[in-house]
């Protein structure tokens, strides 16, 4: 469910119209409805209501610190997976024991930074950062809490880049290997707290086994560790419901609750939950303008002032947005490609799309883009990043400044020509 909708033929966000907005603001334009992220955190919230749980949404989906702050508001927990997420966590008001610390190649700064912050926990991959993280808490005199996060092998059925829970992949520790991990945190690591246990399997899941499967997998180790001794508070069932960018019918986190209710019934634990992608995705859009339109002999093109570097998802996993005409006036339609203006014939957001045939300076809006959007943006074809806007109501506020020129050159330094001394003593050498 979002708040992006036509009111006669203009598209609207909210109680704004998407065109005030570009001609304001101008393209591209990310644009989020704070309505729609607070929708989608209570209803992941409710959802548990029944159950101790925390909801612990996943920065690295939209990493605004506007985002943040909307959530950080309704009480919501964050899943980082860098330093750098801690450090807008903190500034959105997250309260870091609400902070759970994800993530394969944790650094020795950031583990530091975050036992100074009193995090909840580490959700550890690995045994050598299982030991750096008693090495560092040591040194601190800190007690690190930590989780395990344990490889269940199970098939989420979704695109192999973003499934995180067969053998194949990098994340997490193999079931009968973290079994002696968590033996080994308890008898012989002093620095660390074994309070949890994590599995994440995959992104963008849309049935409700995988899930189930996964649970099951994990209540075996649980009995296991408990037989062993470990006091496991918090059973972590990270995130990866997915949402719909096209036909997909994925289950409502009310049924997710349920089934995950229901089978961890007489456990004793609080539940995490790590969502990002269903919390955000469908909360925003982004706003561009046909730059030109070209009719070939097999192929139309849209060429529009968005691009890869601004939403990398359809060239990186071939994926699916819808598209929506900003002003829906036309009365023919045309099959084309919506393409950017890089120099890749992977730059396209849209392939063989039937669209509303459109003039150059006419606007689109590229459903569905709240996440992995602009946190995946980069300035390749040194082009500046987009502007971000969040939508309340009947107003809006610019929460991210499109980059300048000046911006993409601020932290580069133009090597200076040797000093003339110094070419007369290499001179002199030759």
């Amino acid at each position: 469910m979002h708040f992006f909708d036509y009111k006669g033929k203009n598209f609207y966000a909210e109680g704004v119209s998407v065109e005030k907005i570009i001609k304001e603001v101008g393209t591209p334009v990310y644009i989020y409805s704070q309505k729609t992220l607070k929708r989608h955190y209570k209803a992941y919230d409710a959802s548990f209501a029944k159950v101790p749980h925390l909801i612990c949404y996943s920065i690295k989906a939209n990493s605004n610190i506007s985002v943040l702050k909307a959530f950080a508001e309704e009480g919501s927990g964050f899943d980082i997976v860098s330093g750098g997420e801690l450090y807008r966590a903190l500034k959105a008001g997250a309260d870091p024991k609400k902070i759970v610390f994800s993530g394969v190649g944790k650094r020795e700064d950031e583990i530091e930074y975050a036992l100074k912050s009193n995090i909840l926990m580490f959700n550890v991959e690995s045994p050598q950062e299982l030991a750096a993280i008693d090495s560092i808490a040591g040194r601190l005199k800190k007690k690190a809490g930590i989780a395990i996060r344990v490889n269940p092998n199970v098939d989420p059925k979704t695109h192999p880049y973003i499934s995180t829970g067969l053998k194949k992949n990098k994340f997490g520790i193999e079931t009968a290997q973290a079994i002696k991990e968590y033996i080994n945190a308890k008898n012989k690591l002093k620095n660390v707290a074994p309070i949890g246990i994590d599995c994440h399997i995959g992104s963008q899941i849309t049935q409700l086994t995988p899930f189930v499967d996964a649970l099951n997998k994990t209540k075996e180790l649980l009995s296991e560790l408990r037989a062993q001794g470990l006091d496991i508070k918090y059973l972590d069932m990270g995130g990866g419901l997915g949402i719909t960018y096209d036909t997909e019918e994925p289950p409502h986190p009310s049924k997710y609750g349920e089934a995950v209710i229901e089978g961890t019934k007489g456990l004793g634990v609080t539940l995490i939950f790590e969502p990002g992608r269903s919390m955000v995705g469908n909360a925003g859009i982004l706003a561009t303008k046909v730059v030109y339109t070209k009719e070939g002999t097999e192929k139309n093109f849209v060429i529009v002032d968005a691009a890869m570097n601004d939403l990398a998802r359809p060239s990186l996993y071939g994926s699916y947005h819808a598209i929506k005409a900003v002003k829906n006036s036309a009365k023919e339609e045309i099959t084309a490609d919506v393409v950017g203006p890089i120099c890749e014939s992977g730059d396209f957001l849209a392939k063989d799309r039937i669209l509303p045939k459109l003039k150059a300076g006419e606007f689109l809006a590229v459903m569905s883009a709240g996440a992995y959007g602009f946190s995946m943006s980069s300035n390749y074809n040194t082009r500046p990043r987009a502007a971000e806007v969040m939508v309340k109501g009947k107003e809006y506020s610019v929460i991210r400044k499109r980059e300048t020129m000046a911006d993409l050159l601020k932290n580069e330094v133009l090597v200076a020509d040797p000093k003339p001394a110094a070419k007369k003593k290499a001179a002199k050498k030759k």
